[in-house]
């Protein structure tokens, strides 16, 4: 598949049909970000999904929300404070994040559930591009299933040399989980300089699910007790009383944004760009909510406060001498933390684990351009740094013993190394091509320095993988709106510290243990769409196949020969991730729009994802494939006012197509699986001045009671929401 690729950019590479850079007067310009550059999208292969709407934005409780919102990419929540999408099928380390160009994804980035795309402000978000697909020509490994690319708000200048100030404050607040957000960003420029700075600073409240529930299933999702510690000794509440209220969901979280642009000259621009998250602990809910034997299992199992820190600095350079026209190089470093605290319940032993990760990351590309098209050069390096510790707390006497990591304990680090190349082709007026190639190098060392607690049975684990990933495709844009495209491409994950070392129970009696035996993942992915738009419509349709080789898969394994261990006290069967399945996912995505008056539009999108592995001649379900969903709504803008009302659902997801050995949680669903849902919702701003909006809203108009899919927790019930926004 591989020498197919290569060899069908090397054809494509050597075509010189005469071409045109405008392909289409009928089509919509859409400037995107999928290649770096700014891009008109009817030259991008790729389906990409933009997100610029910033009530849509800004009047979320998170960033994970938006996504949800949009109906355009499936989350899955295990806590309040959380959430995690799923592109295609693809969840967690098999999609990547971007927030300003730079690589979210750590070594940790684990392949179950993540939350660290709460650690960007949604208020601090200027727009949100989703890349559907493999992506691993521009961005590398990780983006098996596509790319969530965050953009933050960018310095204004002033086209004067006197200083001028302007900027925004907000306060919103939500009912269903007493929600309260305090925000203020302002911009102070003149023709040279520029600083931008923001703030949010959120609390949030017990998350309160709907109380209309499927007659099949009157008690789902009820909250009956909860865990409290009063002088030492953990007493179970009785919460009957308010059964739909998510005891110990609350939690904080501060959120810092600057922005410093030094412009000395129209074609040279220096940004400087500093970002902190921190939160208070969050409650693992779905942990806390488990029980056995009618007792809880957990008194405490939360997150410590997680901390993203990142300083970037980028050099743009345009109408440059010589081949290249532009250039970017952004230089960054991010420092993240995450811990996990356990403590079962009536027992004194509280454990810690801590992970610290240090990323180096140096990214630089160049871009020729005339009037046959545009080719993109780049190179990439990135580094990180592991840290983990652990240990247990005797609650009564404050001693300290060690227990085993999360990760590898001695020195671990890994490195990501890549150059590629990426070529935009004029073949004719309405015809336009996209190839590109990347080589990757990806190398691990995780070092194990105390091997008795578990019994290791080695010290170290060593990765050196190089991979070739490469897309093409055709874009035919017509007269009339009409386009069409078709691509293939292929995408690359190298296992990463996670992958290799981690030890952990993801629930009771169940242990995952280190396998250093990986290999990568690879996907190949082909895609077609079709459009038709005009000023009055828009209909569009794409669908996809995906070939997934050397899928990653938690599956039974024995440890020392043992298919069982003693693990925190509990007696549990072993489990590892092995490459151990080749899957076969598909899909498909309808969507339209229709002006129905000035202002008024009605929009809808629909995605269907289906997938499944074959380990040993048997089929099985692939876990993190997400049910039907969608959103259909009618909105209306002016200048005093505008409004929306709109539905957002999910299908059955039937346990039968359930992985049991995965991460779609079985145990938080019904017997039957996680039922259908859909939800009514409305929202509205008034702008009486220039300088004030204020926004009113309800969501989940019905009180319906339901759960995302693999989620631990549900969803909010009926939801009154108020907010203002002052400009100055």
């Amino acid at each position: 598949m591989r020498k197919l690729i290569l060899a069908i950019l090397l054809i494509g590479s050597g075509l010189e049909l005469s071409a045109q850079k405008d392909t289409s007067n009928s089509l919509k310009d859409v400037v995107v970000y999928a290649n770096k550059f700014p891009t008109l999208s009817k030259n991008i292969i790729q389906t990409i999904g933009v997100i610029t709407d910033k009530n849509l934005i800004q009047y979320q409780s998170t960033t994970a929300d938006i996504l949800t919102a949009s109906g355009q990419v499936f989350v899955q929540k295990s806590q309040q404070g959380g959430g995690s999408p799923v592109i295609r099928g693809f969840e967690a380390s098999r999609i990547l994040l971007l927030v300003d160009g730079v690589r979210m994804n750590s070594a940790i980035f684990r392949s179950g559930h993540l939350q660290n795309i709460i650690t960007v402000d949604n208020m601090s978000l200027d727009r949100v591009e989703v890349n559907y697909g493999p992506s691993s020509t521009m961005y590398g490994s990780d983006a098996l299933g596509g790319v969530i690319n965050l953009f933050t708000k960018a310095p204004q200048l002033h086209n004067s040399k006197k200083w001028k100030t302007n900027g925004n404050m907000i306060y919103r607040y939500a009912s269903g989980q007493n929600e309260n957000r305090q925000h203020i960003d302002f911009n102070i420029a003149n023709h040279k300089w520029a600083f931008v700075s923001s703030f949010t600073n959120s609390r949030f409240g017990d998350l309160r699910q709907g109380n209309k529930r499927l007659a099949a299933y009157p008690d789902f999702g009820k909250r009956l007790f909860y865990v409290s510690t009063e002088n030492g000794v953990d007493v179970i509440k009785d919460n009957r009383a308010n059964v739909n209220i998510q005891k110990n969901t609350e939690y904080d979280q501060i959120d810092f944004l600057q922005k410093i642009l030094y412009k000395p000259s129209a074609n040279t621009e220096h940004l400087l760009n500093f970002q902190l998250s921190n939160s208070s602990n969050i409650n693992r809910y779905d942990r806390l909510s488990e029980s056995s034997k009618g007792v809880p299992v957990f008194a405490e199992w939360y997150y410590g406060p997680q901390l993203r820190n990142m300083i970037s600095y980028k050099l743009n350079k345009t109408q440059l001498k010589g081949y290249f026209q532009e250039l970017t190089i952004n230089a960054n470093y991010q420092h993240l933390e995450e811990s996990r605290i356990t403590r079962r319940f009536q027992s004194n032993n509280k454990d810690t684990r801590l992970e610290k990760v240090d990323i180096f990351g140096l990214v630089a590309d160049f871009l020729h351009t005339d009037k046959n098209g545009e080719i993109h050069i780049g190179v990439e390096s990135y580094y990180n740094i592991v840290q983990s510790t652990a240990n247990r707390t005797n609650t009564s006497s404050l001693a300290k013993t060690p227990i085993p990591t999360r990760y590898s304990d001695g020195p671990t680090n890994m490195s990501y190394q890549a150059v590629y190349v990426q070529q935009t082709k004029y073949l004719h007026p309405k015809w336009v091509l996209n190839d590109g190639l990347r080589l990757n190098f990806v190398q691990l060392n995780a070092q194990f320095k105390d091997t008795a607690l578990m019994h290791l049975p080695f010290t170290e684990a060593k990765q050196n993988n190089t991979a070739l990933t490469g897309n093409i495709g055709i874009a035919y844009n017509g007269d009339k709106g009409i386009r069409s495209t078709f691509g293939i491409s292929s995408g690359f994950r190298a296992p990463n510290v996670d992958d290799l070392t981690k030890v952990f129970d993801t629930r009771t009696g169940y242990v995952l243990v280190p396998n250093k035996n990986l290999k990568p993942e690879y996907t190949y992915n082909a895609e077609w769409t079709i459009s038709k738009s005009s000023s009055l419509y828009s209909l569009g349709a794409s669908v996809f196949y995906t070939l997934f080789n050397n899928a990653l898969v938690v599956d039974k394994f024995t440890w020392n020969g043992k298919s069982a261990i003693l693990y925190q006290g509990v007696l549990s069967d072993v489990y590892a991730t092995q490459n151990k399945a080749k899957a076969n996912l598909y899909g498909f995505n309808v969507n339209g729009r229709l002006r129905i008056m000035q202002g008024t539009e009605l929009n809808a999108t629909y995605t269907y994802t289906k997938g499944n592995y074959i380990d040993q001649s048997k089929r099985m379900p692939l876990d993190h494939i997400p049910p039907a969903y969608g959103r259909f709504g009618l909105k209306h803008n002016n200048k005093v006012w505008n409004a929306e009302i709109f539905s957002v659902f999910n299908s059955w997801k039937r346990i039968a197509d359930y992985n049991l050995n995965g991460e779609d949680n079985e145990i938080y669903a019904t017997k039957d699986g996680m039922p259908s849902w859909m939800t009514l919702n409305f929202n509205a701003q008034f702008i009486p001045t220039q300088d004030l909006t204020i926004g009113f809203g309800v969501e989940n108009i019905t009180d319906l009671n339901y759960r995302h899919f693999a989620s631990g927790i549900s969803a909010v019930g009926r939801n009154y929401l108020l907010s203002c926004k002052v400009n100055f």
